[in-house]
C-alpha cells in the first residue's frame, strides 16, 4: 500500500520549519506519529485564525502568492527538473512525466488559478437559508469553512497551488501530501506561497495555513488520517490504486474518484465533422488527464462511415485501437495497412482508465445500448454524446449517472478552472455531498445559527 510513496523513513520537522529543514536547517528527530499529530494540530490552530481573515486580506494574499509564483519560473523549473530525474529513475510512463513537469505555460497557469479564485466571490458567510418559526424563533443557515483539509495526490505540482489557494479562500488549513517524485516541486510552491502571504498581512497571515508533508516515508498517510480530532476531511488525488489505498486506511471522510472512464458516444444524428473533432480532442488533448475519453462509441448506422475516417485521424495521433469484434472488422477491411496498432479489446479494456494513447472502440445500436454501456463499464466520470437530435441528447443526459455528461463537447471540459471555478480542489464521483469538479462552494460545510428571544421548548 502507498508504494509511490515508499522510502526509508527520516524524521522531519513539521510546519513552517519543514522549509527551513528542506534548505539544512539541523532540527531534533521526532517519531513520525508525533510528526503528523503535529502537523494536524497545527493546521488545526490555524484554521481558527483563518476563520478570522477578511475577504479582503484573503484576496490580497492570494494575488501576492499569484505573483511570487509568476515570477519564480527559473527557480520553479529548476527545482521540478529534480523532480523529472527522480521520476525517470523510478520508470515513469511518459504520461506521468508529462502530468509532473512544469512548463512555462503551466506556472502562468497556476498564477493566473490564484488571481481568479481571488476575484471569485468568497462563499464563506453565505446565507443559504433563513426562517422564522411560529413561536418567533429565527434561523440562518450560512456557509462555513470546513476545517482542516488533507490533499493526498501524485505528480502535479500544480495541484499544490490549486488546492492550497482554494483552501485558503475559503478558511480551511490545508495539509498537502504529493508524491516522493513531485517533493522538490511542491516544497517550492508551498514556500513560495507562504513566504507571499506573510508579507501581505503579516502576523495575520497562519503560519500553518498550508503544510507540505515533509516525508515520503508511506507510513505518514494512515498516521495522519487516523487524526479524527484534528483532521476534517481527506481528498485523494490520483491513480485508482492511490486512492483505494487512502479510503480503505482512513478514519476521517474522504471525498474520491477512483477513476476516469470517460465515453465519446457518436450517435446516428451526428455531425461526423464534429463528432471528430471531438473524439480527437477528448482522446488526445491531454490523454493522461482523468477526463480524457477511455472510449468511443459508435451508432451501428454511421460506423461504416465514420470508423475509418476517424481512425485515420487517430493514426496520426500514434492512438491504439481497442476494437470489439465490429468495429475490428470495419477497421481491417477499410485499412489495409494501418499506420497504429489496431487490436481486439478484451474484457478488461472497456473498465480500464490508460491515460494514455489508447482508445478502446464498440459499436452499439443506439442509444440506449451506449447508455447501458456506460452503465456497465463507466466510472461515473465524464460522458459525451455527439449528436443533432435535442431529444436523444435529453435522454442520454438524463440517463448516463455521471458527474458530467455533455451533449456536443468534449468530456475535458470536466475540470475547475474550465468552469469557472479559478482551480478545483479535485474531482468527485461520489453521490453525497460534492460531485463533479469542486471548486470554492464545494470546500465549505454549514451550520445553523438561532436568534431569540427567550424561546423556551415545551
Amino acid at each position: 500500500m502507498f508504494a509511490n510513496f515508499a522510502a526509508p523513513p527520516r524524521p522531519l520537522p513539521t510546519g513552517f520549519g519543514l522549509f527551513l529543514a528542506h534548505f539544512g536547517r539541523h532540527v531534533p528527530a521526532v517519531t513520525l506519529p508525533d510528526q503528523m499529530t503535529e502537523l494536524a494540530r497545527q493546521a488545526k490552530q490555524s484554521a481558527r485564525q483563518l476563520a478570522r481573515l477578511t475577504t479582503a486580506e484573503k484576496n490580497a494574499a492570494l494575488t501576492a502568492m499569484a505573483d511570487a509564483l509568476a515570477s519564480s519560473g527559473p527557480e520553479l523549473q529548476s527545482a521540478n527538473a529534480k523532480d523529472l530525474e527522480v521520476g525517470r529513475s523510478l520508470s515513469l510512463s511518459g504520461a506521468m512525466l508529462d502530468r509532473l513537469a512544469l512548463t512555462d505555460a503551466r506556472i502562468t497557469a497556476m498564477a493566473q488559478g490564484l488571481r481568479e479564485v481571488a476575484a471569485l466571490p468568497d462563499p464563506v458567510g453565505r446565507v443559504l437559508d433563513e426562517r422564522t418559526r411560529p413561536n418567533g424563533l429565527r434561523l440562518r443557515k450560512v456557509s462555513t469553512p470546513i476545517g482542516v483539509v488533507v490533499i493526498i495526490y501524485e505528480s502535479r505540482p500544480n495541484v499544490t497551488a490549486d488546492a492550497a489557494s482554494l483552501c485558503f479562500k475559503t478558511g480551511n488549513a490545508t495539509i498537502l501530501r504529493g508524491g516522493k517524485e513531485a517533493l522538490n516541486s511542491n516544497l517550492l510552491i508551498a514556500r513560495l506561497m507562504i513566504e507571499a502571504g506573510r508579507q501581505a498581512l503579516g502576523d495575520r497571515f497562519p503560519a500553518h495555513a498550508i503544510q507540505v508533508v515533509p516525508t515520503t516515508d508511506r507510513e505518514a498517510i494512515p498516521a495522519l488520517l487516523s487524526l479524527t480530532q484534528y483532521v476534517d476531511l481527506c481528498m485523494p488525488r490520483g491513480g485508482e490504486g492511490l486512492i483505494r489505498a487512502v479510503t480503505e486506511c482512513s478514519k476521517v471522510p474522504v471525498i474520491k474518484h477512483y477513476k476516469g472512464v470517460c465515453h465519446v458516444f457518436v450517435d446516428r444524428a451526428a455531425d461526423l465533422a464534429m463528432a471528430g473533432e471531438i473524439v480527437l480532442n477528448a482522446k488526445c488533448q491531454r490523454p493522461s488527464t482523468c477526463n480524457a475519453a477511455e472510449t468511443l462509441l459508435v451508432d451501428r448506422s454511421v460506423a461504416a462511415t465514420f470508423l475509418p475516417a476517424i481512425a485515420a485521424k487517430l493514426a496520426e495521433k500514434n492512438v491504439e485501437l481497442r476494437c470489439d469484434a465490429e468495429s475490428l472488422e470495419i477497421l481491417n477491411s477499410a485499412i489495409r495497412n494501418p499506420q497504429s496498432a489496431i487490436k481486439a479489446a478484451a474484457e478488461a479494456d472497456w473498465s480500464t482508465e490508460y491515460n494514455d494513447y489508447i482508445l478502446n472502440v464498440r459499436v452499439v445500436d443506439g442509444v440506449d445500448a451506449a447508455i447501458e454501456h456506460i452503465a456497465a463499464y463507466g466510472s461515473a466520470h465524464s460522458d459525451t454524446i455527439v449528436t443533432a437530435d435535442a431529444a436523444t441528447a435529453a435522454k442520454f443526459q438524463q440517463e448516463v449517472d455521471s458527474a458530467a455528461v455533455y451533449w456536443n463537447a468534449s468530456t475535458r471540459f470536466t475540470d475547475g478552472y474550465e468552469f469557472g471555478m479559478g482551480a478545483e480542489i479535485g474531482i468527485s464521483t461520489d453521490k453525497i455531498g460534492a460531485r463533479g469538479p469542486m471548486g470554492l462552494e464545494e470546500l465549505c460545510s454549514y451550520k445553523w445559527l438561532g436568534f431569540g428571544n427567550g424561546q423556551l421548548r415545551g
